[in-house]
């Protein structure tokens, strides 16, 4: 929002003197966030000049410019024309334009001076609103020969006062619950309530002079057959009609000036009305041409099929949640709130004007706004709030400028329809501000705060507050506990660091994944962390059965690519597309893992309620929100891809494989204490043959570790052999909650003892090494396997695997007899379990 300041001291008092940069430090000091400050940036000489010729000219490049001369009066000291190249094409012969002569300095310090270009001495340069600093617009030049004065402007007339650069103007940032600062009225009282400036709300007198409704007005129907949220769609509708109206006649200079400075251009006199209202006082307002009205205007839904071709010349399919402005409830005339329709709209022809001042629901017009695609001034303030008694203030506005710069009368009849939901009061403790924010606010502190707001305060403990009416946000106690904080000054709240009480800190959790994280990096991967929006081609391309992957996940209602619009349900999903892409760019040895939730739906998706924001749901909603919710499990997902030890001249290197993943598995168990068991599987996205499930001694499952299978491998670009791994964390911090007891370390040798045992070759060595350890009992401290041999000792079918046992007694040395009776034991329960021969 641009606020100048000639305009905002016309409702509040400024010192003499002031400069924006002061104005700006104290609207900040109340919120109102500064965007910039739009001064005399331009230095003369800049002048009003008349397009003489216009030559365009293709250039090698294909670029088209134009070789221009220019009328600039006797602003150059020779009264010739100027030769000017430009590269804008939105003008022509005859265009008033602004022109900035060498000597000029435009904002951000660009001198201006005559210089070759394009085969052409070009002195000077033709404006731009973004080069002069007062718009954005880069696509085109500032066409002057369109405004109002525009009569009156001669070449060589100094631009810079007719533009207003020579005025300061604050940029501010208004926030979604300040909707009431989108106009001068609504900066103005927040000035007044920073620096104790006296205020006069303009819409008070408007409002005493405006005349009652009554039946004799033009016939207004409010008839909303869907509300939204059980609000209707337009609660009031305030309509004046204002007669033989001159709507060529010119916008006063002031007026124009006012609309550039605010960032707007002036069209017409009737436009130009309407929008210098709504900038004023924050009411948007819509100007109909009277005469296209023969029947009552109905404010309704959309029906089913209906189309409107609106201002900007486009056919709209229109939704059955728009709210329409209609003739009679049959032809739509305009979306309310967001933009009109050309067949009412008010052209050369015009004569009696009907001005609308309406309040509309925030939520329809936001709707409709970006349903459409149609940002506007006017949506952009309805959706923030408008204030719902403004209306007849600023019809008057708009009646009073029309009949005093436009001529014509006004119809004794006023249109004012339906009854707006005003604020409620709200029930205020003395003591909540102070517990809130933490300082100790007096009473009068607070009463005042509320006050220079705009409340009526009455009673003491508690108060009761009522909001005034353009402030719809302020609906509960917390509400007005930040208007006090931010009245009284946020610069009064001490900067405090939270102490922790003894004995807190980290939760378990917190610590397992915080040491999980250091494990794996130490292991050489680097952490990553990837968007978890996912699409039935990644399902495809891992080999995933899509509709069971669909089955256990959520469809996110706006996704960011109509191609991902699922939530992932395990991290390998989008780890191998990060890893694809690294690889796509260069990447060649590569280890990356990352820990994040995935969603494992079970059963239908319930839907959850929805509630208005800034009011805390009850017990029961509260519950049917959180069943809505699917599990979200935290899972460690890691990918290894080419070589795990580097070639180099210590000789070649070597790729990363399945027993790498195992390792780092292996690693994360060790570190948590946690026994984990693995034996073969086959699940995708892996190889069935190169896979293992990793579970508990219990036979809980926490993931899988393997190599990912060839036809994912190569559907997805991905380097031969990959390898992955995924492990459920929130198993292993339940698994690790246990605290772990240290053993006293014995002082008396190891003894170690070597067996060979030959199995078939369908039995898995885990379940081997898991009976080894069984029988060999609590003296057992390692047991290794070191080789697996196939050959003809074997015989077909058959393989050998050598184990070296390493037994130690807490109290004593073992003899040769004991390591021996218990390494017979180990190999004897290997027997009855496996089948086991000792070779």
């Amino acid at each position: 929002m641009r606020v100048p300041l000639d305009w905002l001291g016309e409702h509040v008092s400024l010192p003499d003197g002031v400069t924006g940069a002061q104005v700006a430090a104290d609207l900040v000091r109340v919120g109102l966030e500064e965007e910039g400050l739009h001064t005399g940036d331009v230095t003369g000489p800049l002048v009003v000049g008349r397009v003489l010729t216009m030559q365009p000219e293709e250039q090698k490049n294909g670029k088209t410019i134009n070789w221009c001369t220019v009328d600039v009066g006797d602003a150059n000291g020779t009264g010739e024309p100027q030769g000017i190249v430009c590269g804008a094409h939105n003008f022509a012969p005859g265009d008033l334009v602004v022109v900035i002569l060498p000597g000029g300095v435009l904002p951000g310090g660009f001198e201006i001076t005559a210089r070759k270009t394009y085969g052409h001495v070009s002195a000077g340069m033709i404006c731009s609103v973004a080069e002069l600093g007062i718009g954005e617009d880069h696509d085109g030049i500032l066409v002057i020969t369109d405004r109002p004065d525009a009569d009156g402007l001669v070449p060589g007339q100094d631009a810079i006062g007719l533009l207003g650069l020579d005025r300061e103007t604050v940029e501010i940032n208004v926030t979604p619950d300040r909707g009431y600062c989108f106009a001068i009225r609504g900066v103005a009282r927040e000035y007044a309530a920073s620096t104790g400036a006296a205020f006069t709300d303009p819409a008070t007198g408007l409002g005493q002079r405006a005349p009652k409704g009554d039946e004799s007005g033009h016939p207004v129907r409010l008839e909303d057959a869907a509300p939204i949220r059980g609000r209707q769609g337009c609660d009031r509708y305030v309509a004046r009609v204002v007669r033989g109206v001159d709507v060529a006649a010119p916008t006063p200079g002031w007026m124009a000036t006012r609309l550039t400075e605010a960032g707007m251009r002036p069209i017409s006199l009737p436009v130009d009305i309407t929008n210098y209202v709504m900038l004023d006082l924050g009411q948007p307002l819509h100007a109909f041409d009277a005469a296209t009205l023969q029947g009552p205007i109905v404010v309704r839904r959309a029906r089913p099929g209906e189309r409107l071709t609106t201002l900007d010349d486009v056919d709209r399919a229109l939704s059955e949640e728009d709210l329409l402005i209609t003739e009679d409830g049959e032809r739509p005339l305009a979306i309310a709130g967001v933009m009109g329709g050309e067949d009412s709209e008010v052209g050369e022809s015009t004569t009696d004007v009907l001005i609308e001042a309406a309040h509309f629901d925030p939520v329809t017009v936001a709707r409709s706004a970006r349903r459409h695609k149609l940002p506007s001034e006017a949506s952009r303030r309805f959706e923030r709030g408008v204030d719902p008694a403004l209306a007849p203030a600023a019809a008057q506005l708009a009646v009073d400028l029309l009949v005093e710069h436009g001529g014509g009368h006004v119809d004794a009849g006023v249109t004012d329809v339906g009854e707006p939901l005003l604020p409620q009061p709200v029930t205020l403790p003395a003591g909540m501000p102070g517990r809130i924010v933490g300082v100790d606010y007096t009473p009068e502190q607070v009463t005042d705060a509320l006050v220079r707001v705009g409340c009526e305060v009455s009673g003491s403990d508690p108060m009761t507050v009522t909001p005034p009416t353009w402030r719809g946000d302020l609906r509960t106690g917390e509400d007005l506990v930040e208007e006090v904080a931010r009245l009284v000054g946020y610069d009064q709240i001490p900067s405090v660091l939270p102490v922790p009480t003894g004995g807190s800190g980290l939760t378990h959790a917190q610590r397992v994944r915080r040491l999980v994280a250091e494990v794996v990096a130490a292991q050489g991967l680097h952490e990553v962390w990837a968007a978890p929006f996912v699409g039935d081609e990644q399902h495809a391309a891992l080999g995933l059965d899509v509709a069971a992957e669909r089955s256990r996940t959520v469809t996110v209602a706006n996704p960011l690519s109509e191609e991902q619009p699922l939530l992932r349900t395990r991290l390998l999903t989008s780890l191998v597309e990060t890893l694809r892409r690294n690889v796509s760019r260069g990447g060649r040895d590569l280890g990356l893992f990352e820990i994040g939730l995935v969603v494992a739906r079970e059963g239908e998706q319930r839907s959850a309620p929805t509630v208005d924001v800034g009011i805390q749901p009850d017990d029961s909603t509260m519950e049917r929100i959180r069943a809505a919710v699917p599990d979200q499990p935290r899972h460690l997902g890691l990918v290894l891809a080419g070589d795990r030890d580097r070639a180099g001249w210590w000789g070649t290197g070597r790729p990363a494989d399945l027993g790498d993943a195992i390792e780092i598995v292996r690693a994360v168990g060790e570190s948590l204490a946690v026994e984990l068991v693995l034996a073969a599987d086959a699940e995708p996205p892996f190889h069935p043959g190169r896979c293992a499930r990793v579970s508990l001694t219990d036979g809980t499952l926490v993931g899988h570790v393997g190599e990912l299978h060839p036809k994912a491998v190569s559907r997805l670009g991905l380097p031969e052999r990959t390898v992955a791994a995924e492990l459920d964390l929130d198993v292993l911090v339940v698994a690790s909650g246990e605290p772990v007891q240290a053993q006293t370390l014995s002082t008396y040798p190891v003894a170690r003892s070597d067996v060979a045992l030959v199995v078939d070759d369908g039995v898995p060595a885990a379940d081997v090494t898991a009976a080894l350890r069984r029988g060999a009992g609590g003296s057992l401290e390692s047991l290794e396997l070191f080789d697996v041999y196939r050959g003809d000792q074997t015989g077909q079918g058959s393989r050998s695997l050598a184990y070296r046992l390493g037994f130690r007694a807490e109290d004593r040395t073992l003899t040769t007899d004991e390591v021996s009776a218990l390494r017979d034991q180990a190999v004897a329960e290997a027997a009855a379990a496996t089948g086991a021969v000792q070779r």
